[in-house]
């Protein structure tokens, strides 16, 4: 896959792409990232890119011609179509449905933008689609690019290690991750839960589906539609629940039965338990 980046810093990007899983991805070939800066096709001694807004405000608006320039090489460089994405808090928000679209293509040119933003007619001349990572503001959409070249590298053939790890990742059949573990099976935080050292790898995949469905539910329940679920899947969160109420019970009965240290001496607590002058 190749992904063109329009910055006035591909450098930020190109350094978040060397280590880990894209860094790999990079190696072995999977990935080619390519940095164009609009300052380079703009004219004049100043090689200025942005200029004040129409209509007043604070803040500059990122000129046309340097980043058509910019985004025309790009498209010049390499002869297989790429689909123009300008990372921007007026995109559709990136998830992971998205990814796994963006990943099937073959090139993607990456708009970052700086300032106030860039001039809305090279937007409808040029970009494809918007995207957006978040609902807050960044100073660039360099963070964001590197979000979406991390993203969709993992995801090229070849990238991971073991291929399986992608396929379980949170978000990829609409639910959270399950939690994982590893050694030691017994620590001061805590014990490994007894069922996935049972090598009984059907009740480990039924205790996986019924952590991420709980998961889900209580952490992100807008990602969870309880009415589209099977039927095993809501005999796993109804489980789930009862097994969460259970707890909450029992810590609740615990905390009734075992008494205060000062109120079994005889004081209370919350308030002055000294005598008035």
């Amino acid at each position: 896959m190749r992904i063109d980046l329009i910055s006035l810093f591909p450098e930020f990007v190109a350094q978040c792409a060397a280590f880990g899983v894209v860094g790999r991805a990079g190696e072995r070939g999977l990935l080619a990232l390519h940095g164009w800066n609009p300052r380079d096709y703009a004219e004049g001694n100043y090689r200025r890119v942005d200029d004040r807004p129409f209509g007043g405000g604070p803040g500059m608006v990122m000129l046309i011609e340097p980043l058509r320039a910019a985004i025309r090489a790009a498209r010049a460089a390499d002869p297989a179509p790429a689909r123009v994405i300008y990372l921007s808090p007026q995109g559709a928000r990136l998830d992971q449905a998205k990814v796994r679209e963006l990943a099937g293509h073959e090139r993607l040119i990456l708009l970052c933008g700086r300032y106030e933003g860039v001039d809305e007619r090279l937007i409808q001349a040029e970009v494809d689609e918007e995207l957006s990572i978040g609902d807050y503001v960044l100073s660039g959409g360099e963070l964001a690019a590197a979000v979406v070249v991390d993203a969709v590298a993992r995801l090229q053939e070849g990238a991971l290690n073991d291929a399986e790890s992608a396929v379980q990742d949170s978000f990829e059949d609409g639910l959270l991750d399950c939690p994982h573990y590893t050694r030691p099976v017994e620590h001061e935080l805590g014990s490994v839960p007894a069922v996935l050292m049972s090598g009984n790898h059907a009740l480990i995949a039924k205790w996986r589906r019924q952590q991420a469905l709980g998961r889900t539910w209580q952490r992100r329940p807008d990602l969870l539609d309880e009415a589209a679920l099977s039927k095993a899947d809501r005999q796993l969160l109804a489980a789930y629940r009862a097994e969460l109420a259970a707890q909450a019970a029992a810590g609740a009965a615990e905390t009734v039965s075992t008494p205060d240290p000062a109120v079994a001496a005889g004081g209370e607590t919350g308030r002055d338990s000294g005598a008035s002058a």
